[in-house]
């Protein structure tokens, strides 16, 4: 039970539009009394009980996130079916190519995390919810109907689109993760945000399996297509269309239910400065998980701290507010540059390690199908490969790593599970790098179980607290927007990552680099443990005691 400014309690019913609200004394009077009821409705946040609305939040944010998986990662696979439909030779891409349309969507998503980060403050999370996966699932059925002309490559085209997708995607980042987390009770807030992020895991699964299901469905075509001396893999066309398509369905799913879920109490009280709405809320959406607002009530404003450009300066320029700023951004930056390298590159790091290929020739037998064909010709084996690698990449790394983080994270702790995912990242791209010729031509299946190992600690470590602690240390005005920056920083990362992979891949030969690019990786985990150092730890801790203001005296009179 809420108390009300004189101390008694505020009464709860059953339906919303007939709850009783405090009788709240003039602001001017007795402040005080304002700063007890929010500390009060603080409180009954951080102490709320599990209900099912909180099962609502997380699969309502967490489709997205799989929806964002799934389409980030299907181009890893689906760019091995471009080479073989659209390039010159019907091999493979060209360099420039394959990182264009790799590239593309992190740098819409850059763009998304800061555009969208600001609104979600200014304008507030239930505003903007649900727009970004509009223009997600928008692209992403355009890229299902490009195509070429004299003067329109289908490479430049679908650059575009999935540009425009990153930019949704993009905004899915600080409202999948503040909306969860001014939502959640302090005791299970890391659970909450790490089951939304976890769903990423399963979107990279679920790509996987689709491109698996697609290939296997096309074999007999596909393998008709090769037989020709000079082939054209019409019946791939299908296959990249059909798989990146599919991304659409989850989020026309959950679309409707992003547009229609309430507004954080925290922003309705911090930043709309409405303690009247924000108890109201408190008294419906966590406990019957209705969701009331009476548009013609007066709106009790207060005067709380407002975001402004010299607000935002005088917040972020103290030592102790930049640090944090600085080491999430940081971190954040150091395991994308990891995360997406080998995410991104999965099938031609599968091919490196000879997992996805063979060095010459392979033999498929399919009845009348039978033969030796080049490595480069043989559209079905070298896709079917990199299908079920990046399955066992995904059940053995990825998804576990989430999982375990889950158990953890809320008894163990945001910073030492960082640290430790930074510390075996470092150690096993270290092994890789200058073990790698060795155990490429003499213990192959150690390479595939130390690329699934470094997927694994990615997951139990930086690539998921990266998410979790900006959403957590930053004040209600600035949450969203700061969430943006250091996203923003992540994918600046990929962004280097995926250039950087491009460019020195093929130096000394083909694959021939591969291993200094894990020395390479190796060297942004270590540095990522620094990084870490600079931020607090976050569990048991309410929001309003990690953004480093008094909260006493927040309310300072009528604004």
């Amino acid at each position: 039970m809420l108390p009300q400014a004189d101390g008694h309690p505020l009464p709860v019913s059953d339906s919303p539009s007939s709850h009783s609200l405090p009788a709240l004394p003039p602001i001017s009077s007795d402040v005080h009394a304002e700063n007890e009821h929010r500390l009060a409705i603080l409180a009954e946040l951080d102490d709320a009980p599990f209900s099912p609305f909180f099962v609502k939040v997380a699969a309502v944010a967490g489709v997205g996130f799989f929806t964002d998986a799934y389409d980030i990662f299907a181009i890893n696979i689906a760019s091995t079916m471009l080479g073989y439909v659209y390039s010159a030779n019907h091999t493979k891409l060209t360099s420039n190519q394959d990182l264009a349309v790799k590239v593309a969507t992190p740098v819409g998503t850059l763009i998304g995390q800061l555009l969208f980060g600001w609104l979600a403050d200014v304008i507030g999370r239930k505003r903007m919810y649900g727009i970004e996966l509009v223009i997600i699932i928008f692209a992403t059925f355009a890229q299902t109907l490009s195509s070429q002309g004299p003067t329109v490559n289908i490479i430049g085209v679908l650059v575009v689109w999935r540009f425009l997708m990153g930019v949704g995607i993009g905004g899915d980042y600080p409202l999948s993760a503040v909306i969860p987390s001014e939502f959640a009770a302090k005791h299970s807030r890391g659970r909450l945000m790490t089951s939304v992020f976890a769903c990423q895991g399963w979107g990279n699964l679920a790509a996987a399996l689709v491109s698996l299901a697609v290939v296997s469905a096309f074999k007999s075509s596909i393998l008709h297509d090769q037989q020709a001396d000079q082939p054209v893999y019409r019946h791939v066309d299908f296959c990249w269309r059909i798989l990146i398509g599919l991304g659409c369905i989850p989020g026309v799913i959950a679309v409707y239910f992003r547009l229609t879920i309430p507004e954080t109490p925290r922003f309705t009280m911090d930043v709309e400065r409405n303690v009247r709405q924000a108890t109201d809320d408190i008294t419906s959406v966590l406990i019957d998980g209705t969701y009331w607002v009476d548009h013609e009530a007066a709106v009790r404003r207060v005067g709380a701290p407002r975001a402004s450009k010299r607000d935002f300066i005088g917040y972020f320029g103290q030592r102790k507010n930049l640090k944090i700023l600085i080491g999430c951004a940081y971190s954040w930056f150091a395991v994308d540059m990891v995360y997406y390298g080998l995410g991104l590159n999965s099938p031609i790091i599968l091919q490196g390690i000879g997992f996805a290929g063979l060095n010459s020739t392979t033999s498929v037998q399919n009845g009348a199908f039978a033969g030796s064909y080049n490595v480069d010709r043989d559209a079905y084996g070298s896709l079917h490969r990199i299908s079920v690698g990046n399955i066992i990449l995904s059940v053995a790394g990825l998804i576990p790593g989430y999982w375990v983080s889950f158990l953890f994270i809320d008894s163990w702790g945001r910073r030492p599970i960082q640290l430790l995912g930074f510390s075996m990242l470092t150690v096993i791209l270290i092994i890789m790098g200058f073990g790698y010729d060795a155990m490429k031509n003499h213990a192959n299946g150690a390479l595939v179980f130390l690329f699934c190992l470094a997927n694994f600690f990615q997951n139990f470590g930086p690539n998921l607290t990266t998410f979790v602690i900006p959403g957590e240390v930053f004040p209600t005005r600035y949450r969203s927007t700061a969430h943006g920056i250091c996203a923003a920083c992540g994918k600046l990362g990929a962004i280097v990552s995926q250039v950087g992979f491009a460019h020195l891949q093929n130096i000394g030969g083909d694959d021939h680099f591969l291993k200094h690019i894990f020395e390479i990786f190796a060297l942004f985990s270590l540095t990522g443990v620094f990084s870490t150092m600079l931020l607090p730890e976050t569990k048991l801790r309410t929001l309003e005691d990690l953004s480093n203001e008094k909260q006493d005296d927040f309310i300072q009179g009528r604004p």
